[in-house]
């Protein structure tokens, strides 16, 4: 199982999705892999600092990351593509339209495996016709102060394992 997480400059949200998740998922003894990549990624680009300060705070390791930009191919290759927004998604489904059904908001994965009880992907997917989910977008931190940081670093971090059970 590869999940890819995606956000606008993959600088801040998705890299902290990305490593939160394989930190998580091996603590559960877990094998799946993960990536990150950006609407607009900053190709070559290491974390945000603040960023990277809050993603060790909360268990994860920014070492060696390197922002990049969503591609078709990169899509294509992920089993499960978790967006930090609505807009994110959109963009996603733009480069790789067959991507619909495994492809949510981090957010709208949780509030629809909730709502539903789904133990799948294809569950959540099959959720979207009977559920309605209001939120869906986690804000950007970015040049914003340290505080907002540990607050979106920490939701999803709250997010990630209500993922993991349905891997």
């Amino acid at each position: 199982m590869h999940v890819l997480f995606v956000c606008t400059g993959n600088i801040c949200r998705s890299p902290t999705a990305e490593r939160l998740t394989v930190a998580y998922a091996r603590e559960r003894g877990q094998e799946l892999t993960s990536s990150s990549a950006g609407t607009h990624g900053l190709t070559g680009h290491e974390m945000d600092p603040d960023a990277a300060t809050v993603l060790h705070q909360l268990g994860g390791d920014s070492d060696g990351f390197v922002a990049r930009r969503i591609t078709p191919k990169i899509a294509d290759g992920a089993d499960l593509i978790l967006t930090m927004t609505a807009r994110h998604r959109d963009a996603v489904l733009a480069v790789a339209p067959r991507k619909l059904r495994t492809t949510f908001t981090l957010l709208e994965a949780v509030a629809l495996a909730e709502a539903s009880g789904a133990q799948t992907i294809a569950e959540i997917a099959d959720a979207r016709s009977r559920h309605t989910v209001t939120t869906l977008d986690i804000d950007d931190p970015y040049r914003r102060e340290l505080e907002m940081y540990e607050q979106i670093g920490q939701q999803i971090a709250d997010a990630v394992p209500r993922i993991l059970h349905l891997l």
